[in-house]
């Protein structure tokens, strides 16, 4: 499985430290950028490459960061079949792979240290996606509604 990888400037630095960990422990990561930091890059460039590799490569996730976490998370979220979601502690990425079979993580690198991130990270990736009834019927009409929003 590959986990899709980028950030902005904002997140240049804890983007090769994850990287670094995440081959460490023997992950296939794929580098969608960038390669060195630019203070006027824009996250809408990173976030699509990653959400389009997730979005067309099943059972990939993706690992997005910015200052926040949201600019990026919001892109990626344009893209059917990404289900992406800030996380800034263990839980909230547990819950959010397991009820809602988040398959791109954003991470805010203004608000989480690097052993915060990785903590976060190996949750999510450690976490399964829920099968209960609830959690398959939720993730059908956020397919319907994607199908939805085609004709818009």
């Amino acid at each position: 499985m590959n986990i899709y990888l980028a950030a902005d400037h904002g997140g240049f630095k804890l983007k090769e430290h994850l990287e670094n960990i995440l081959s460490s422990e023997n992950h296939e990561i794929v580098d969608l950028g960038p390669a060195t930091t630019d203070p006027i890059d824009d996250y809408p460039d990173f976030a699509f490459s990653v959400a389009q590799a997730v979005a067309n490569e099943k059972d990939s996730l993706g690992l997005l960061l910015c200052r926040s976490g949201q600019g990026v998370c919001v892109v990626a979220n344009k893209i059917a079949g990404v289900r992406a979601a800030v996380a800034w502690n263990e839980e909230v990425a547990r819950a959010g792979r397991r009820d809602d079979h988040i398959n791109v993580l954003c991470l805010p690198s203004d608000y989480v240290s690097q052993k915060e991130a990785e903590k976060i990270v190996q949750a999510w990736l450690n976490a399964k996606p829920g099968q209960d009834e609830r959690y398959m019927r939720r993730l059908e009409k956020i397919k319907a509604i994607e199908e939805h929003s085609k004709n818009y």
